[in-house]
């Protein structure tokens, strides 16, 4: 009693349960390096992986000005390392040990008890490790000096012998054929350490791009480290009530198991189903029913559930299509699965299920075969996803199975926004890999039945004025009463209704400016001018209309200016390089980060971020991409910061020249470049930044910052 009075506790800290990164943390083990030192300041010059084996190797540079360096030394180890003269084999083409070799090695194979920790908040969140790897310098490039003079030796001993020798008689041989193997002497093969070194060695190499301590991308990922649900739907684990404490202290004897009746394997009763955590329960369910509205996820669970607590599970297991919950893909096909139909894998499966539950947020109606056509899977496979979520109607074609929930669309504003994003995402990918053209005229209207077909341009345009005469008094009630609730202080200022024009001449001004300049994709209604946007009528989207990519009436368009410019400032202050890709994956990241209502919500168009980004001081460099390129016209479009007003602008504009009229350089051709136009006083460590600003290395060639195709 005495020495726990004498050691009170001073604070409790919650614990969370982080499982976004448990199967992909791995901990590197650097050698130890002075305090005023980190790793993060060596350039990394390039980094490989061999999965399989969890075998990483990563190449550093060598501080060559260091005056603890010895120059000397360097240099006999390069000529011993690659001889007098130099190719693009060369271990060091600058005919200077310049850079060093790290080899992993495992430390433990049991890495269960290891987790990596961040406080944060009041809030301790774990992340269990997924391997542990010691990194060693590797002297590989001494056996390779080894294997040189080797062979000079061996040259010059057949180069002496040859003048002595005569020539050698014809000799007999006797050609011999194995028998064959058995199934016990294979099995030996197999098992032997020079096999396993042979296959160890067959793995190829997966090269990695380094994002350093400060890297935006880095940012992004550490984001992972924290528990995505602090209400504990993650940390199942670490939450055990009174009676699960008691059962797993004191288990039921095996006589008591015994007498229960026995189930089969995939079927489970409802009282056995509340017994497990509620993440379980969400998973269980939605893998079971597929379809669910939320209403009715709620009665299966219980009156006592918490129904925010359930929000957070259902979005880990299930996306929002027409206001209902449609399971995962990756649920229902899980990795190193395959198609029991065709035996595709189940990442291809994932990716026809996904264009299926899309095609359903953009229209109640389904064809099979344009589904068929787009995923080029078999008949079977793509039937399979339609009964999933739908039902077939004769002649017309497979509607989606539920009708549309509205209720649960204005009770959950905020999760249907999200969901909106999440689809975003899952849209642009999708058009990158079936190549989907995005449309930019209306869908049909609700009142029009029947399954999708070709719709010619004057049809849809017709159809669209057709539709705007009828509905004008409707949309000028609406627009008085969101003009008065904007007014008022309890409505979020990024609500807006879109106004239409009322003549004919004015509907052909909006779409054509509509053709001319698309939304931006971060928009909630970018991408694809949809009817429906996650089971959301279009005009109602969480986040405001901004289908033409201009902003709202009465927006404060100085101050929206304002925002977007200090934000494309700030964002090329930290990356010098960025394709249109990535800054707007960056600015999708920053509205996140923003309070609700904010007014960069109210619609920024592409156009409208490209001319920020040249307002303030940037250029877009036209890189010439190989004609073969994967890559989308966002990531061809890639801008530069001109002018940071340090003492390496110069370096940097020479070096985006170069890339203006090369797609990929050796670092010899911009090393001999910047040293004639900057000087020959250039040192290495000033062309490193350079190359570190503005370039990623892959396969011993150099690229501009987001171009690279792996």
């Amino acid at each position: 009693m005495a020495n726990e009075e004498d050691d009170p506790v001073v604070q409790e800290i919650d614990v969370y349960l982080a499982k976004s990164l448990v199967e992909k943390l791995y901990l590197f083990q650097y050698p130890v390096r002075p305090a005023s030192m980190t790793y993060d300041d060596i350039p990394h010059l390039s980094a490989k992986i061999k999965p399989k084996q969890q075998k990483v190797e990563v190449e550093m540079a060598i501080d060559t000005l260091n005056p603890n360096y010895c120059r000397s030394k360097g240099e006999q180890i390069a000529l011993n390392v690659d001889g007098a003269c130099t190719d693009e084999t060369s271990t060091y083409s600058s005919k200077l040990m310049d850079k060093q070799t790290f080899c992993s090695s495992q430390t433990t194979s049991n890495t269960s008890r290891y987790a990596a920790a961040l406080y944060r908040q009041g809030e301790l969140h774990l992340t269990p490790l997924h391997g542990i790897l010691q990194l060693r310098p590797s002297f590989s490039y001494l056996d390779k000096a080894d294997a040189k003079h080797r062979e000079r030796e061996a040259a010059n001993e057949a180069g002496d012998s040859s003048q002595d020798e005569a020539e050698e008689d014809v000799k007999q041989i006797t050609v011999r054929f194995s028998r064959p193997e058995s199934e016990q002497a294979r099995q030996r093969r197999v098992q032997s350490y020079e096999f396993l070194q042979k296959k160890h060695a067959e793995e190829p190499w997966v090269h990695l791009h380094y994002h350093g301590l400060r890297d935006s991308r880095s940012e992004h990922e550490r984001q992972y480290l924290l528990c995505q649900g602090s209400s504990g739907v993650e940390n199942t684990e670490l939450i055990k009530s009174p009676s699960e404490y008691l059962m797993m202290l004191m288990p039921p004897s095996q006589e008591e198991a015994k007498d229960k009746p026995v189930a089969p394997s995939n079927v489970l009763s409802m009282a056995q189903l509340r017994t497990l955590p509620l993440a379980d329960q969400i998973k269980i369910l939605m893998k079971n029913v597929k379809v669910m509205p939320f209403a009715n996820l709620m009665s299966l669970l219980g009156p006592s559930v918490d129904s925010v607590a359930v929000l957070r599970g259902i979005q880990k297991v299930a996306m929002l299509v027409q206001g209902n919950w449609v399971v995962k893909s990756d649920i229902l096909y899980p990795k190193d699965s395959s198609s029991p139909h065709s035996g595709v894998p189940a990442e291809v499966l994932c990716r026809g299920r996904d264009f299926v539950m899309w095609k359903f947020t953009q229209s109640r109606w389904v064809v099979r075969k344009e589904v068929a056509t787009v995923t080029k899977l078999c008949a079977e496979d793509v039937k399979d996803f339609l009964e999933h979520m739908a039902v077939v109607r004769i002649n017309r074609g497979w509607e989606f199975i539920l009708p549309y929930d509205g209720d649960f669309i204005k009770k959950h504003p905020d999760v249907v926004q999200r969901q909106h994003m999440l689809w975003t995402g899952i849209q642009a990918k999708l058009e990158k890999v079936y190549n989907l053209v995005k449309e930019t005229m209306p869908k049909k209207p609700d009142g029009q039945s029947g399954p999708a077909g070709l719709v010619s341009g004057e049809q849809r345009v017709q159809a669209a004025k057709t539709k705007a005469q009828q509905n004008h008094v409707l949309l000028e009630r609406e627009l008085q009463r969101q003009k008065e609730q904007i007014r008022a202080p309890t409505v979020p200022p990024n609500v807006w209704i879109k106004e239409e024009p009322l003549s004919e001449e004015g509907e052909d001004e909006e779409e054509q400016d509509a053709e001319e300049e698309e939304p931006m994709d971060t928009s909630p209604s970018g991408g694809l001018n949809n009817r429906m946007a996650n089971g959301l009528p279009a005009g109602r989207a969480a986040g405001g209309d901004s289908f033409n990519g201009h902003p709202p009436p009465g927006c404060a368009s100085t101050s929206m200016a304002r925002e977007l410019r200090a934000f494309v400032e700030a964002t090329f202050q930290k990356q010098f390089v960025l394709t249109l890709s990535e800054l707007k994956r960056l600015f999708n990241l920053h509205l996140a980060s923003l309070p609700p209502g904010h007014m960069l919500f109210s619609g920024i168009s592409d156009r409208m971020l490209q001319d920020t980004v040249l307002a303030a001081g940037c250029k877009q460099i036209l890189v010439p991409f190989p004609p073969q390129t994967a890559a989308s016209p966002d990531e061809q479009k890639v801008f530069a910061l001109w002018e940071s007003g340090d003492m390496s602008d110069q370096h940097r504009q020479v070096l985006l020249e170069i890339f203006s009229k090369n797609y990929r350089v050796r670092r010899n051709m911009i090393q001999s470049r910047l040293t004639q136009e900057c000087g020959e006083d250039l040192s290495k460590q000033e062309v490193d930044k350079v190359l570190k600003d503005c370039c990623v290395s892959y396969g011993g060639m150099w690229y501009l910052k987001g171009t690279v195709q792996s």
